[in-house]
């Protein structure tokens, strides 16, 4: 099956075939090794595409093979790969991965990383090393950019998302089992409600 078959698979299907993929951008490229599958509308309340079609998340609707890229915390860059059937909202977000070529690039983009697993060890940090900024958004990935492994990916292993607000424990997040670069699971903890302070007596 090629990998643009793939893609247009049930979301969690897709986010496993792209575990080993290449995906070249800013004369960087790297190994995915760690994935997040969001399905769409109405059916998961941690994607995007829940409450519907946005200016926001439209390309999330297809077809697949777009990168769906967004700003979060007022500073990082996500990608994901759109995949499924055009008008159906689902997308795999990028995690993690193997700097396998351009790692002197991606050191000088990455320079407080510790190691060479560290440098695109989560979302933001793979945006940053391999420059994907606003721009991405929209851009056809299966022309030369992302191309399937050439060799099985061995085993792969299946947990609940990280750091999502809503269906905690849909083991949707899938990773190369024992890969170094493979980010830390973390749950997400709402924060409580600051308390007032009482005047003192």
């Amino acid at each position: 099956m090629s990998l643009a078959d793939a893609l247009t698979a049930p979301v969690e299907q897709a986010a496993r075939a792209l575990l080993g993929c290449r995906l070249t951008a800013g004369g960087v490229t790297v190994r995915l090794t760690e994935v997040e599958a969001y399905s769409g509308t109405g059916e998961d309340p941690a994607s995007h595409a829940h409450r519907g079609r946005t200016p926001r998340n439209a390309i999330m609707f297809g077809p697949a093979g777009y990168a769906y890229v967004y700003f979060t915390y007022g500073m990082h860059y996500c990608m994901n790969v759109v995949t499924g059937t055009e008008g159906t909202a689902s997308a795999v977000l990028l995690r993690a991965g193997e700097i396998v070529g351009g790692v002197d690039v991606a050191r000088g983009r990455r320079p407080a990383a510790r190691t060479d697993a560290d440098l695109a060890r989560g979302p933001a940090r793979l945006c940053s090393a391999l420059a994907i900024g606003r721009d991405f958004y929209g851009t056809y990935l299966l022309d030369g950019l992302l191309s399937a492994p050439a060799a099985p990916v061995g085993e792969i292993s299946a947990g609940p998302r990280v750091g999502v607000t809503g269906a905690h424990d849909v083991p949707w997040r899938f990773w190369l089992t024992g890969d170094p670069t493979v980010s830390e699971y973390r749950r997400h903890v709402p924060k409580l409600p600051r308390l007032p302070r009482l005047p003192r007596a």
